[in-house]
């Protein structure tokens, strides 16, 4: 008996390492569970029955730099940011912007664009879950802030993290992401604008 105080004073450390890492779990799959809601062009909608649009593509791109299969798992508002957090789905790219809310609940990657958004109503059952409308035409007024879209995914996953984070940056380092920005929104929305 001994050696049971040793032994307790190390639980806090092993405690992190008894639960599984979303990175080995998703190279465990060999996929990326991704949520969208697949009705929302040019971000993510069905073009004769085909996924597609910006979010579809940058989803492949990042599973391809995660060495995984991309798995898009079509869903609604209601269920797309639950089933992140309880593990149903590894991410979201569904055009979500960071607000102090999903902050609390979720990691966030970087923002892989940035526009000036308008929030729209936000449904009763789901209070926390933000829907954004993208304003890129000249008619929209210049004085509304620019947002940043990001993904999240479930807290306490510093590993998915930085493989995220640096999948991301090579994407964005080669010029992918400006070029798929540029396909499908017309304009370099992968930096942030200038003030």
């Amino acid at each position: 008996m001994r050696f049971l105080p040793g032994l307790i004073c190390l639980l806090p450390f092993l405690s992190p390492l008894a639960h599984a890492e979303l990175i080995d779990d998703v190279n465990d799959r060999g996929e990326l569970r991704i949520a969208l809601e697949a009705n929302t062009p040019p971000f993510n909608f069905k073009d004769d029955g085909k996924l597609t649009g910006f979010e579809v593509e940058l989803g492949q791109l990042l599973a391809n730099e995660l060495d995984v299969r991309s798995d898009f798992v079509i869903t609604d508002s209601g269920d797309m940011l639950a089933g992140v957090e309880s593990g149903k789905y590894d991410v979201a790219i569904n055009h979500i912007t960071m607000t102090p809310d999903l902050k609390d609940r979720f990691d966030f990657s970087a923002p892989y664009s940035y526009t000036n958004a308008q929030l729209i109503a936000q449904k009763e059952e789901q209070p926390r879950s933000i829907l954004l409308v993208q304003s890129l035409t000249e008619e929209k007024p210049k004085a509304a802030p620019a947002v940043g879209l990001a993904i999240p995914f479930q807290k306490g996953n510093p590993a998915f993290h930085a493989s995220l984070e640096n999948a991301l940056q090579r994407i964005k380092a080669d010029g992918r992401l400006e070029a798929l920005s540029q396909k499908w929104l017309g304009t370099d929305t992968s930096v942030a604008p200038k003030p």
